[in-house]
């Protein structure tokens, strides 16, 4: 069997460096759990929550699964719900894909039978039904991008609709759900708009059939924070005019 020592090495090597960073890391990071936040993500092996958030280790709890797919009969995402819930008691549950996911193309592609169609037919169902919409998009980027936005919305009305967060929100816990999409290209996260904290809100979004033709362009931090010193200008402020605001960022072809 082939040795893996050189992972143990790496692994000392990085507890010797955080150590060195911070004496007390690792007896504080023993003494308790205690994150805000609830990552509902992909298992690519190019994202990792915390590194992309910035945050440390304790400050995210992360579900991972191909294509990040909410299945409301997998006992898995529904035992991580009712723990990031009931005990851990997170206040922000961020379901987020990425531009390009290998799992939401395999959604796309005619090919079936393997263990993996099975995990993804709701995605499947979902392009075969819109496939002329698709189709209309332009080439198959920007097809696969567009699919990867859409799947996120599906999956967090997923979530919303468990009864697990509904009885959270019966009770009055304060509970937010955001979609959120990441850009390999400039990893940047963007937020899809997609937010709802109340049954209320989930009820009121419009059905994951109708977003097909809806886009609206997703927001990075960037982005964002442009949009906020602009919207603090007035226009007698501006040393152009409003049409010289920053261009939209878009996601890879």
């Amino acid at each position: 069997m082939r040795s893996l020592d050189h992972l143990f090495d790496r692994n000392v090597a990085w507890a010797d460096r955080k150590t060195e960073q911070d004496p007390t890391f690792f007896r504080r990071l023993s003494e308790q759990q205690a994150p805000q936040y609830l990552w509902i993500g992909c298992s690519d092996s190019r994202i990792t929550a915390n590194d992309v958030l910035g945050l440390d280790p304790g400050e995210v709890f992360v579900h991972r699964n191909i294509a990040n797919i909410v299945h409301t009969s997998d006992m898995n995402i529904l035992a991580v719900l009712e723990y990031a819930i009931e005990v851990l008691r997170v206040r922000h549950i961020i379901v987020s894909g990425h531009y390009g996911c290998g799992g939401v193309q395999r959604a796309m592609a005619e090919e079936r039978g393997a263990l993996v169609d099975h995990w993804l037919q709701p995605l499947s169902m979902f392009y075969r039904k819109h496939r002329p919409l698709f189709d209309g998009m332009g080439e198959a980027p920007q097809q696969l991008n567009r699919l990867c936005e859409l799947n996120v919305e599906m999956q967090l009305r997923r979530v919303a609709a468990t009864p697990i967060v509904e009885g959270a929100w019966l009770r009055g816990v304060e509970l937010h759900l955001h979609g959120w999409i990441y850009g390999m290209h400039d990893g940047l996260l963007r937020d899809l708009g997609a937010t709802v904290a109340s049954i209320e809100e989930r009820d009121a979004l419009p059905s994951i059939d109708q977003r097909v033709t809806q886009r609206s362009e997703p927001l990075s931090p960037r982005r964002r924070h442009a949009l906020e010193a602009f919207s603090a200008l007035g226009l007698a402020d501006m040393a152009s005019p409003p049409c010289c605001m920053p261009s939209l960022e878009k996601p890879p072809k």
